[in-house]
């Protein structure tokens, strides 16, 4: 099935791009997301205005994706949530989390979709976030998870 993503996906491509992936996934997981709509002829049409909306958020150069990940790598993200006995979460930390909680460290504003955890954080202590600011560039960030 040929469809237009509205948004960037990991292993995919980026906003504005036209690409052809299987039935399934299109239909049970990036349309549903609205990480992508349907290819049409009229639908062309969209990408134009996809494309011109994405360059006006993205980082256009490596020199400025390197500049914002030296501020996010110089950020200690702490992130206080509610856990048992044993150290588990009641629930777990998401990407969301992570970027709201950059920016409260005084890090840069970033979009949730740009933070990628390696695998679910559900335990205290420190873990790792990546932070793709670019498709050459991405910045590590140090999470530590906290009792509240």
């Amino acid at each position: 099935m040929k469809i237009i993503l509205t948004h960037e996906v990991s292993g995919l491509g980026a906003a504005g791009e036209v690409v052809d992936v299987k039935d399934g996934y299109a239909r049970n997981y990036l349309i549903p997301r609205k990480f992508a709509i349907r290819w049409t002829k009229g639908g062309e049409k969209d990408v134009e205005q996809i494309r011109r909306a994405r360059k006006i958020h993205e980082i256009a150069t490596i020199e400025q994706a390197n500049e914002v990940k030296a501020q996010i790598e110089g950020v200690k993200v702490r992130l206080a949530v509610r856990s048992g006995d044993a150290g588990r979460l009641f629930g777990s930390v998401t990407q969301a989390d992570v970027a709201s909680a950059l920016q409260a460290a005084g890090g840069p504003k970033v979009d949730k979709r740009r933070v990628e955890l390696g695998s679910p954080i559900k335990t205290l202590g420190a873990h790792e976030a990546t932070v793709r600011l670019h498709p050459e560039v991405a910045a590590k960030v140090a999470v530590e998870v906290v009792a509240a």
